[in-house]
């Protein structure tokens, strides 16, 4: 049901109406360090235990109704099904959130550990956590709440926690902590001016995959914090870093890739994604100190491996493909993504940024003619300049980019060329090519998808078509011949 599951206790250190609710019930019980839970057939009552610990207070009963309520109004955004009310019980009437039992299997790292876990299940992850944060209130622009000052004081705590916790003498540390200092001091502009433009939600605070669920086959979140404004006020980059990382840890580089992909295809925010890295690593680094002083020594070695992993130099390359359309450019792109086994590579598509420039979706008709519309002469050259910013600022962060376009302009391919220079990057080009008669075949046969090429588009391309430089042909990756788009 919950984190931090420990073996049933001694009874005789319980309160002695828990004990009675339990034979009452016949119950099973579940103690945590701060929740004691009892669950039935199809039931489940989470009391919270009266402790204080740096981090929250739970001493009083107040203070434990209080918080269980605000469980009950957090977690039923997007829970809904899960969360029925906040109920008193025993001779004290003591508070608990009452709530519906569900399968543990269905939890996504059970389902992910299985091998079950699809792209359109992390898909529809993205989809619920941005509508999350789209739907919640904003911080304070002026408060501490998500300010580049709180979370380097919480990065700092963590980093200090963690060696507490049997890192203290792991040559990984020193490295980590001084890449997160140096990180924090390149981004605290960043970070301010997303506080200011609204971007510190009320979101979840703790989306690690055991806190997410398959619910009727829909992915859940569920268990957000509300003991710490400070850690449930966040970015919305700082709460997709954690399924990033979790993925990562269960040996899923390529979900990882895909949903980093699915954000930036829904939202095109590449400065939000541009944090994901060092929040990543501080999400890591937590979950190493929290699974030392758990004794958990496998688990904080891995994670603590991932945070050293996010923190590592890193080689950057910035890839742009090259072909007609129908040459199997999309697919191409995606397949050079998803084999990255450090899952840092990011997919910008042309279609995709052309139509957001000018307030589409990606499957929206833009009823533009050829040449005309989002698609004329100056709405190209927007395109390409919107992919090179996007890609500076990616590469920036230690993400590698590949851009998704025809790049059919030498101008176009001397565009991102100059922007792999200025940013230390390799640079390379994925060469798509295929038959006439198959190009025309894939576009006819061609399902929904942002591209709007049409045989009229592909003739024009044909028409006017000039093969790579032969200075360029030294940065071929690859010709592809194979693909669909």
């Amino acid at each position: 049901m919950t984190r931090q599951q420990q073996a049933t206790p001694d009874e005789a250190r319980l309160p002695l109406w828990l004990t009675e609710l339990r034979a009452q019930w016949s119950a099973e019980f579940i103690e945590t360090n701060i929740s004691w839970l009892l669950l039935t057939e199809d039931t489940v009552y989470k009391f919270k235990r009266p402790v204080r610990f740096e981090f929250l207070d739970y001493s009083t009963q107040a203070r434990r109704r209080y918080f269980c309520e605000e469980e009950l109004r957090l977690n039923s955004r997007f829970a809904p099904a899960l969360y029925r009310e906040v109920g008193t019980f025993g001779p004290t009437d003591e508070p608990a959130v009452v709530m519906n039992r569900f399968d543990e299997a269905d939890r996504l790292d059970h389902v992910c550990r299985r091998g079950d876990l699809r792209p359109a299940h992390v898909a529809d992850l993205v989809s619920t956590v941005v509508a999350l944060h789209e739907q919640a209130p904003s911080a304070a622009p002026d408060g501490p709440l998500g300010s580049p000052a709180t979370i380097g004081r919480r990065v700092a705590t963590t980093l200090a926690t963690a060696a507490e916790s049997g890192a203290a003498d792991d040559p990984r540390l020193p490295p980590i902590a001084a890449w997160l200092t140096r990180e924090h001091d390149r981004l605290a502009p960043l970070l301010q001016r997303r506080l200011e433009s609204g971007l510190i939600r009320e979101g979840h605070g703790d989306l690690h995959l055991a806190n997410l669920l398959l619910l009727d086959g829909v992915v859940t979140p569920f268990d957000g914090i509300e003991f710490s404004d400070e850690l449930r006020w966040l970015d919305v980059a700082n709460e997709l870093a954690f399924p990033y990382i979790g993925l990562l840890d269960h040996g899923q580089p390529a979900l990882a890739s895909t949903l980093i992909d699915e954000w930036l295809t829904l939202r095109g925010d590449a400065e939000a994604v541009s944090l994901v890295r060092y929040y990543g690593c501080y999400r890591a680094l937590v979950r190493a100190m929290v699974s030392g002083f758990e004794h958990r020594a496998s688990d904080a070695e891995r994670y603590l491996a991932i945070a050293a992993d996010l923190a590592a130099p890193v080689r950057r390359r910035l890839v742009i493909t090259h072909g007609l359309s129908g040459s199997g450019k999309s697919t191409a792109a995606r397949q050079l993504i998803l084999a990255d086994p450090r899952a840092a590579t990011v997919m910008l598509r042309s279609d995709v940024e052309r139509k957001r420039l000018h307030g589409l979706n990606p499957h929206e008709d833009s009823r533009s003619p050829h040449h005309q519309g989002i698609y004329s002469e100056s709405a190209t050259a927007d395109t390409y300049r919107r992919l090179a910013q996007m890609s500076e600022v990616l590469l920036a962060s230690g993400w590698s980019v590949v851009a998704d376009a025809t790049f059919l302009e030498p101008g176009q391919r001397d565009l991102m060329r100059a922007v792999a220079q200025r940013a230390g990057a390799d640079f390379g080009i994925l060469h798509c090519q295929a038959p006439l008669s198959e190009l025309q075949r894939r576009i006819r046969t061609r399902g929904p998808d942002a591209s709007e090429a049409d045989l009229t588009v592909l003739a024009g391309q044909l028409a006017g078509y000039a093969p790579l430089r032969t200075d360029e042909l030294d940065e071929v990756l690859i010709t592809s011949t194979s693909g669909t788009g």
